[in-house]
Order: C-alpha cells, then sequence, then structure tokens
C-alpha cells in the first residue's frame, strides 16, 4: 500500500513537473502580442526570420557567448516586438543574402544593406541608418594612409559582394584615372576574414562603415586611418511588401516613442534624415 502511494506520488510529481514546465514554455508566447502579419506574407507563423552576417562590431556581432548582439539586432528585435513576432536569425555571408531573400529562405534581410538603385528594383528597400567607409591600417597607421590616394599600390582586403567591395573599387578607378598605381583588391567571404588579413599583414589596408572601424580603433586593434567616404543609406530588405510597410510601421512607432533615436545615438550611429520611414524605390516588378 505504502509502495502504491509512493509510486501515486511520484506520478502526481512528475504531472506537476510537467504542467510548471508547459507553463514556463508556453509564457513568452502569451506575453508577446498578437501577431500583426502572418502567412504567406511571412514564412512560418508568429516568427520573424531574418539572414544577418554577424561580423561587424558593434553593429552585428557574436558574443563571447555565441549570442547576436548590436545595434542592428536591438532594432530588428523591437521591430518584431512590435509586430507581435518572434526573431529568428539565419547566420550566413553576403552574397547568400538576395538570392536567399528571393528563393524565401528568409523574410528580411538585417545586414545593413546599402541602398542602390539597381538594389531597389530588386527587393523592398526600408532606410533607417545613414554610413560611410572607412579604411583600416594597422595599429598605429605605419604606412601613414591619410587620403584614398594613399591607397594606390595598397592591398586592400574588403568582404566579397557588397557595398564595401562596390566603393573600394571606385576608389581604385579614382586613383588610377590620376595616374597612380592600382589598388590590389582582396576580397573574403565575411569581415572577420578581412580583418584577419590586415591583422596577420597580408593586407595594408581592410574596407568597412565607420561605425565599425570606430569600434576597432576603440578596441585596440587597427587605426581608423581613413573615413567618412561615400556616405550612403542602410536599409532593412524583404521581398514582400506587406511585410515590408508592417516594419516601416514599427519604426515610425519606435521612433514616435523615442526608442529609435536613443539606440542609434548609444551606438554613435546616423539617423536618416526623412521625417518618416518608408520604402524608397519601386520594389520588384
Amino acid at each position: 500500500m505504502s509502495n502504491i502511494s509512493q509510486s501515486g506520488l511520484r506520478r502526481r510529481g512528475l504531472l506537476a513537473a510537467g504542467a510548471a514546465a508547459s507553463a514556463l514554455a508556453v509564457a513568452p508566447v502569451a506575453l508577446r502580442a498578437q501577431p500583426k502579419i502572418a502567412p504567406p506574407n511571412i514564412i512560418k507563423a508568429g516568427t520573424l526570420i531574418m539572414s544577418i552576417n554577424p561580423t561587424l562590431p558593434p553593429l552585428q556581432f557574436v558574443d563571447d557567448k555565441g549570442e547576436l548582439k548590436g545595434m542592428r539586432v536591438e532594432l530588428a528585435n523591437e521591430c518584431a516586438k512590435k509586430l507581435g513576432l518572434a526573431p529568428e536569425y539565419i547566420r550566413t555571408e553576403f552574397a547568400t543574402m538576395i538570392p536567399g531573400l528571393a528563393a524565401k529562405r528568409w523574410d528580411m534581410i538585417n545586414t545593413g544593406i546599402f541602398w542602390t538603385e539597381e538594389r531597389s528594383k530588386l527587393m523592398y528597400m526600408v532606410p533607417y541608418e545613414q554610413a560611410a567607409i572607412s579604411f583600416l591600417s594597422a595599429k598605429g597607421n605605419p604606412l601613414g594612409l591619410k587620403t584614398i590616394d594613399d591607397l594606390a599600390g595598397r592591398r586592400v582586403s574588403v568582404e566579397l559582394g557588397g557595398i564595401e567591395e562596390r566603393r573600394t573599387r571606385e576608389v581604385n578607378d579614382i586613383v588610377t584615372k590620376k595616374g597612380l598605381k592600382p589598388l590590389t583588391i582582396m576580397t573574403f567571404n565575411n569581415f572577420a576574414e578581412s580583418f584577419q588579413a590586415l591583422r596577420a599583414g597580408q593586407a595594408d589596408a581592410a574596407t568597412s562603415i565607420d561605425a565599425t572601424a570606430m569600434f576597432m580603433q576603440g578596441r585596440g586593434d587597427f587605426t581608423r586611418a581613413i573615413s567618412g567616404v561615400f556616405p550612403q543609406t542602410a536599409c532593412f530588405a524583404f521581398a514582400n511588401k506587406p511585410l515590408a510597410e508592417a516594419v516601416v510601421g514599427a519604426l515610425n512607432d519606435l521612433r514616435k516613442d523615442g526608442y529609435y533615436a536613443k539606440l542609434l545615438d548609444q551606438y554613435g550611429v546616423l539617423k536618416i534624415d526623412e521625417p518618416q520611414f518608408s520604402i524608397k524605390g519601386p520594389g520588384p516588378a
């Protein structure tokens, strides 16, 4: 009789533990707002799936615990919260992002993709940040790099496929038209590899955006030798217009409540000038 009682108690204990675990599992969902958008406008119900290339501290990076951090992660997470969606990230190289968006592998590109007229015809692009290009040198700037002309004849590392590569090639065109030596442009799958090439002495300079260059200099890794080149607008990007419009609404709410300004100021990132967020460009035909 005693054994049956103990067995019953154990069963009741397991049921209670299971109920508690279930309560813990559903609690975060219960706290989330009712989703404002659903399939087919997003891939998975209740979830905003985003591609990211987390190799650009302090804007998007992986900390020592393996967790995604940075301004762009925080901003996108708040947008997802406004929409009642759980953020989900797929870490991938930049070169895969536009094809992956078209193939519906993710709902949104969150990697600070720069606006161009050509891209605005492929995706719905929503500007939220202003950024310019910098060129990092080895710590102390031993080569004395000061202007883009000083990059002539130098080895410059950069991530493959992004606006940083395009701008580096534009610098090459500018200096060669002046009769100076061409750059040796070294492309890598991501910024972490590009920075490692500079750290290892394989490159003389590395291209990045200003905020990342300032962060790397502040951490003591490199010197931000040249900055403020080619100011550009960074965007979120979407294949689905209703989703893009929903994120525009979330961004405008975040601007209204002061979160947007506080976050970008915290990271030293320039805000866009327009009074309202909106889709810029025609989007896919």
